[in-house]
């Protein structure tokens, strides 16, 4: 399906951004797994992309550095003449009460999560228009979506990749470039499994489908997006959530 197709998966070492590496890269893609911080948890997603008879390669950049963006995408450009998918999955979160929580928590996740996402897409953006082609996939989140208390950092930067999704999807669908995101609910990772159970019973109840989500649920949908079978598809927010939304 992704037969020859360059992908870059920002915040790939682990959680969602892991399994979308390595969905991409069973379906055929050559995928940059981006990290920034551990190069060690980078390439055993590699690794294990290789074992499975996949391409990949570890890529460090801290999303939140414009500059550092522009360098990873030129390397990509440099080493494989051109990128056909960008996924923005990096993230990370600094929850507290908005009565509690600091500027700096508050800086970091707009930083990371919104501008983050700005960072890659501007630089991408150059070889996307002269390829007059490119998939762009941005991970959203419920909580962009409906908010959510203890959050308010990570609601607001999840709201805004939102509205950089159907902007740049305005600008640049002329040029046959399709720009989506995708906004995940109640999906098991590292992050959620910080929670209490009692928080665990109260979420899942909100959940028509009365179960958490996997990684694997995300990157499906990742791929769908990733793939011509979106062709006609652009400037849409596909929540991935068993219905909590709704």
């Amino acid at each position: 399906m992704l037969t020859d197709k360059i992908a870059l998966v920002t915040g790939a070492s682990r959680g969602i951004g892991a399994q979308v590496a390595k969905t991409l890269a069973a379906e055929g893609a050559f995928v940059y797994v981006n990290y920034n911080g551990s190069k060690e948890r980078a390439d055993e997603v590699v690794n294990e992309i290789i074992s499975a008879g996949g391409q990949a390669e570890a890529i460090q950049c801290d999303v939140a550095d414009f500059n550092a963006c522009k360098e990873m995408t030129d390397k990509i450009i440099a080493d494989k003449g051109r990128l056909d998918i960008l996924v923005n999955n990096a993230g990370i979160t600094r929850d507290d009460l908005l009565m509690k929580m600091s500027e700096e928590a508050f800086d970091a996740v707009i930083s990371t999560n919104l501008k983050g996402c700005f960072n890659t897409i501007r630089h991408a953006s150059r070889f996307f228009l002269k390829q007059r082609s490119g998939k762009i996939v941005n991970l959203s989140s419920v909580s962009g979506v409906m908010g959510n208390a203890g959050q308010a950092n990570y609601s607001a930067a999840k709201a805004g990749v939102i509205g950089l999704t159907k902007s740049v999807a305005r600008e640049l669908s002329s040029r046959g470039i399709n720009c989506n995101a995708i906004a995940p609910g109640f999906i098991e990772t590292e992050m959620t499994a910080a929670m209490t159970d009692k928080a665990r019973e109260t979420t899942i109840a909100m959940i028509p489908l009365g179960r958490t989500g996997k990684t694997e649920d995300i990157a499906k949908a990742v791929l769908f997006l990733a793939s011509d079978m979106s062709d006609y598809i652009t400037g849409q927010v596909l929540s991935v959530d068993g219905g909590m939304y709704m």
